[in-house]
């Protein structure tokens, strides 16, 4: 078993710097933000830079992680306090308007469940698929959701909605109307009647 050692002050001083400059960058120029730029307003090398984060995308989770982790909680929020298809529905309008104020979050969310295999991704991947999951097992058994609906579906689906109301106006004031087409579409056909 290999021991992690702790990070030395002056690298830990250097990671923060470098998240948090990150995160600035990323809200002003969205995920393509400049990683040069990004360890230049921390004060850094690029050297440093990747011995931290080797690629964007590590780089992107790490800025991110906190925001991923209040969008999971939040699913545990809505669960013990909505009926579960009315917890899913909220939940997937907030993951859909962060997605969308937060430049860079939805092109993350996105890559997080490109590939729906379980135990694929990232720390990012597994917080939002948990969270997810939670929900569609609640809905699916109280009978607001089709039994075929894996959480995995429900993730892209809702990237997709996400996108589509970008597309339709910047603000995304059309995801309410786009999440509840799809979420109708999502519920258990009615039993035909005799």
């Amino acid at each position: 078993m290999t021991q992690v050692r702790p990070m030395r002050a002056d690298a830990r001083r250097n990671y923060e710097r470098l998240l948090k400059a990150a995160a600035e960058a990323f809200a002003e120029h969205g995920e393509n933000a400049s990683l040069d730029d990004i360890a230049k307003r921390a004060g850094v090398g690029p050297g440093t830079l990747y011995r931290h984060f080797p690629n964007r995308r590590a780089l992107l989770e790490a800025a991110y992680l906190d925001r991923i982790e209040a969008i999971a909680a939040r699913a545990g929020e809505l669960a013990d306090s909505l009926p579960p298809g009315e917890a899913l529905r909220a939940w997937l309008y907030e993951l859909c308007v962060g997605s969308l104020q937060v430049r860079g979050l939805k092109a993350l969310l996105g890559s997080a469940v490109a590939d729906g295999s379980p135990g694929a991704g990232t720390a990012c991947a597994a917080c939002v698929r948990g969270a997810a999951a939670r929900l569609v097992e609640a809905a699916r058994r109280d009978g607001a959701l089709r039994p075929d609906v894996e959480p995995v579906d429900l993730l892209r689906l809702a990237h997709g909605v996400a996108t589509a109301a970008e597309l339709a106006d910047e603000a995304g004031g059309r995801i309410r109307r786009y999440l509840t087409l799809l979420m109708e579409g999502l519920e258990p056909a009615a039993a035909p009647s005799d």
